[in-house]
């Protein structure tokens, strides 16, 4: 199921004692999570009942007490675990899944929810979950897919969208859903109250960020040219473009690598794919995986979360990109 046919059956009541979140796009990720974890806490207080255990460092006997554990003031209590095939955990955790998923019933005092950017369908600890509890969590592929997620979260954020602004919004920012989400949420402040978003307040408020610059920005950094990364970074922020427009290109960018490095493949033509390939090459899985890693606190720092201006976190997280 998607992250939105999971909220719709959480709203029926549906419960299960184990889900798997899976896929490469870390905002439909946050966002199923955020939906399991009112749908199993509600307001319950999380001190007690809420584990978020990291798959590269846990230890198996260390999953199986956090799952036995009982819930404090509360009907049930939830548990996290990402990445279990992190290479540093071992075959051991995989195994000790695969043994608790078929026992964690719905109505069970323990939810646990497992999150992964990517798994192996055929390992036991995979097909431990039934189809229904997978919540796949893949970026939009096509212009089709994602208007049809813009007009998704226009109706979550209760915006109302005039003809063609879903497409232009769309156009101008492309198949990264968390600016998508932030430039709806700007073209609905610039429309007067009450009234819906038009093509207009799209173009007033998302600017377009030329593919060319972006190019020459993920060139420079996938063929470890940091001065000239750096040089075109303050070009791009200087001629207007976003912080988050610019860092979530770099997330597409580096997911792109990762998919490649995995063995996967990626659309484009012959020549985009070649120099792709050649930059892939220079990274290994797990250092690509530290870089969106990287990309993803960057994105919390732009949010408030750092104490460095928005500039200045980009040309830090350019230069770790580079290393």
């Amino acid at each position: 199921m998607t992250p939105d046919e999971l909220r719709e059956a959480l709203g029926r009541g549906e419960r299960r004692g184990a889900w798997l979140v899976l896929g490469p796009e870390p905002l439909l990720r946050d966002d199923a999570l955020a939906a399991l974890r009112e749908a199993v806490l509600g307001d319950a207080p999380t001190d007690f009942n809420l584990d978020r255990l990291d798959g590269e460092k846990l230890a198996p006997a260390a999953l199986v007490d956090a799952v036995r554990t009982l819930p404090v003031m509360a009907p049930s209590r939830l548990v996290i675990l990402r990445e279990p095939d992190a290479r540093g955990a071992g075959r051991g955790l995989a195994d000790a899944l695969a043994e608790l998923v078929p026992g964690l019933a719905a109505d069970g005092e323990c939810v646990l929810v497992v999150v992964a950017e990517k798994a192996d369908g055929r390992a036991r600890w995979v097909r431990a979950f039934a189809e229904e509890a997978v919540v796949r969590c893949d970026a939009p592929k096509t212009e089709r897919e994602v208007v049809a997620f813009v007009r998704r979260e226009a109706k979550r954020q209760g915006v109302r969208l005039e003809a063609g602004a879903a497409e232009l919004l769309a156009e101008r920012v492309g198949p990264q859903l968390l600016l998508l989400r932030r430039e709806l949420e700007k073209a609905a402040l610039l429309a007067a109250p009450g009234a819906a978003v038009g093509r207009a307040e799209v173009a007033a408020g998302t600017p377009t960020l030329a593919e060319e610059p972006v190019w020459d920005l993920t060139d420079a950094i996938g063929e470890g040219r940091v001065a000239d990364a750096l040089r075109v970074l303050s070009r791009l922020l200087a001629g207007g473009a976003a912080p988050p427009l610019v860092l979530g290109s770099l997330a597409s960018h580096f997911r792109r690598l990762l998919r490649i490095r995995s063995g996967g493949s990626v659309a484009g033509p012959p020549f985009v794919v070649r120099k792709l390939e050649r930059q892939a090459a220079r990274y290994g899985p797990r250092r690509l995986s530290a870089c969106l890693r990287a990309i993803h606190e960057t994105d919390l720092a732009l949010k408030g979360a750092g104490h460095l201006p928005p500039e200045l976190a980009l040309e830090r997280l350019v230069l770790g990109l580079v290393g």
